[in-house]
């Protein structure tokens, strides 16, 4: 995965993140995207609100980089 150094984090977009408030999961690239999806569940003390829009935030971005989404909702992340 690409990693991030925290001035590249902080110079980021406050958009480019899954979950916009606490700038946590950046969105910047397809692996980014895909450690996104595959880390949601570790996301702490954020309301089902706020997962909401961090999964729309991920299935924009996945759009953007061709990253195939086979869940349907973030309800549905790790169930398989």
């Amino acid at each position: 995965m690409d990693k991030l150094s925290t001035k590249d984090r902080d110079d980021l977009e406050k958009g480019a993140f899954a979950f916009l408030d606490e700038r946590k999961e950046p969105l910047e690239n397809a692996s980014h995207v895909r450690n996104a999806i595959a880390r949601f569940n570790q996301v702490k003390d954020v309301s089902d609100d706020e997962r909401d829009a961090a999964w729309k935030q991920i299935e924009a971005a996945a759009k953007k980089h061709g990253v195939e989404v086979k869940e349907g909702s973030w309800q549905e992340v790790g169930k398989n």
